[in-house]
């Protein structure tokens, strides 16, 4: 295996592709952890849940299914 840095939407492993010095708060990794941390050391509420997740997936798929109908209002059904 390569030893190549890759990052998403990334076109192609050739070239040049700028590592971020913040990559990982930029992906929201740390926010994720602090907001698990403050959850378990303080009782907080978690910033996001299975419901969330549900409504965002609900979103992007109502935005595919909305094109195949010739860009028909597609209902979607919210969980949270």
């Amino acid at each position: 295996m390569l030893d190549v840095y890759l990052v998403e939407k990334t076109e192609t492993k050739q070239g040049w592709s700028s590592i971020s010095p913040d990559e990982g708060w930029f992906a929201g990794y740390q926010h994720e952890k602090d907001a698990f941390y403050r959850s378990a050391a303080y009782g907080e509420q978690i910033e996001s849940n299975s419901h969330l997740a549900a409504d965002v997936i609900a979103t992007i798929y109502a935005g595919y299914v909305s094109p195949e109908r010739n860009g028909a209002e597609v209902p979607v059904t919210i969980v949270s």
